[in-house]
This record gives structure tokens, C-alpha cells and sequence, in this order.
């Protein structure tokens, strides 16, 4: 129970202070953070999450972490589908404040035929440039694969001790700096889902790739830590 109420509350963290960041703080004309300081705000929340929050649950925040960390031999079979869970409530419970905050200005409204509404992850006319769906499931397959390779690498018992959260918190930064011109950037089925539920629309149809393809590249980085890089290997 400590351990899903972790990743229910690191989920919740990294989702109120990313998409947070995106809704209430990002379009504000001449005062807005704009990209950078949305992928700053993503990176921040998964730095301090892990150091708060790491050494209860192991601060996955995200079930294609949880999965990709399972193909790499370092989580347990049984703490799938609860940690799963944990996080898609975290993140939904998260995208909820936002809302009910958001919604407290003057003439708020979620135009989900617009890219990027309610900070959801869309391709194509829902890209907030764009980008058709290949572009989207090259980009989500590719940086979601490094996240894991740098998460398994920065936790490796080889690795310096006590920076594992930097090392995260900055990839995830970078991650955003690269993605969010091209589908608002995943590599968090969890924060996929959240957004999608309170944007509605044409972001539901589109959820599919924002849960599949992250999968996919975590867990293909799991293996091929697990194969090529892990300690067992010469």
C-alpha cells in the first residue's frame, strides 16, 4: 500500500506541475514560460519526486516506466498492474485540479479541435505543429527507449550513487525540449490518458499511440539494457 500510494502521488506531482505548467502558465502573452519552461517544470517534478518518493516505490510515475523496468529484469511481475493503476489515478486525480483551477478564470474553455488543448498529446491537426503520425511514433518510440536506457543506467549498482533523480529529471527535460513541437511529448501513457479524458474529442482516438508506442519503447530498452549493458554482460 505504501508503494502505490507513492506512485499515486509522484503520478499526481508530475502531472500537476507539467500539464499544470502547460494549462495555467504557458499562454500567458509576453509573461508565459512557453516550451522551455514546460520541460523544466516536467523535469523538476520527476527530480524531486524521485527524491522524495524513490525510495519507498522506486518513483516510476508512469506505466511505461513500470513496464519497461519489468523487461529489464528490475521490478516484479506483481507490482504491474497496481502500480498501473495507482498511476492512471494519480494523473487523472492531478489533471482534475487542473481543471477545477483552470477553470476559475474568466471565460476558460477546452476547444479540443485546437493542438495541444488541456496540455493533451495529439498528432496530425492535434500536433502543435503538425506532425503526421509517423513523425509522432518515431519521436514518442525513440525518446521514450533513451528514458529507459537512462533510467536503468543512472539505477545501474555501477553507477555513481545519489544522482540517479538528477540524471532522470534532466533527460525528461531534454525529452520535452525535443517532443512538445511534435505531439506535446508522452513517453507517459499515464499523462496521456489524464489529459485526453478532460480534453475529449479527437484526443480520445488518437490515445492509442500515446499508450502503445511508450510501451513499446520501454520495454525495448528494458531488454536491451538487460541483454547488452547490465552487469552480467562483458
Amino acid at each position: 500500500m505504501k508503494k502505490n500510494l507513492a506512485e499515486f502521488l509522484g503520478t499526481f506531482g508530475l502531472v500537476l506541475g507539467g500539464c499544470g505548467s502547460a494549462v495555467l502558465a504557458a499562454g500567458i502573452p509576453n509573461l508565459g514560460i512557453a516550451y522551455a519552461g514546460v520541460s523544466l517544470a516536467f523535469g523538476l517534478t520527476v527530480l524531486v519526486g524521485a527524491y522524495g518518493l524513490g525510495h519507498i516505490s522506486g518513483a516510476h510515475f508512469n506505466p511505461a516506466v513500470t513496464l519497461g523496468l519489468f523487461a529489464g529484469g528490475r521490478t516484479d511481475c506483481k507490482t504491474i498492474l497496481p502500480y498501473i493503476i495507482s498511476q492512471i489515478l494519480g494523473a487523472v486525480a492531478a489533471a482534475a485540479v487542473i481543471y477545477v483551477i483552470a477553470s476559475g478564470a474568466p471565460g476558460f474553455s477546452i476547444d479540443n479541435t485546437q493542438a495541444g488543448a488541456f496540455a493533451a498529446n495529439g498528432y496530425g491537426h492535434l500536433s502543435p505543429h503538425g506532425y503526421g503520425v509517423l513523425s509522432a511514433v518515431v519521436v514518442e518510440f525513440v525518446l521514450t527507449f533513451m528514458f529507459l536506457i537512462v533510467i536503468m543506467g543512472a539505477t545501474d549498482e555501477r553507477a555513481p550513487k545519489g544522482f540517479a533523480g538528477l540524471a532522470i529529471g534532466l533527460m525528461l527535460t531534454l525529452i520535452h525540449l525535443i517532443s512538445i513541437p511534435v505531439t506535446n511529448t508522452s513517453v507517459n501513457p499515464a499523462r496521456s490518458i489524464s489529459q485526453a479524458f478532460f480534453a475529449g474529442g479527437d484526443y480520445i482516438g488518437q490515445l492509442w499511440l500515446f499508450i502503445l508506442v511508450p510501451i513499446a519503447g520501454a520495454m525495448a530498452a528494458g531488454w536491451v539494457y538487460k541483454r547488452f549493458l547490465s552487469a552480467d554482460e562483458k
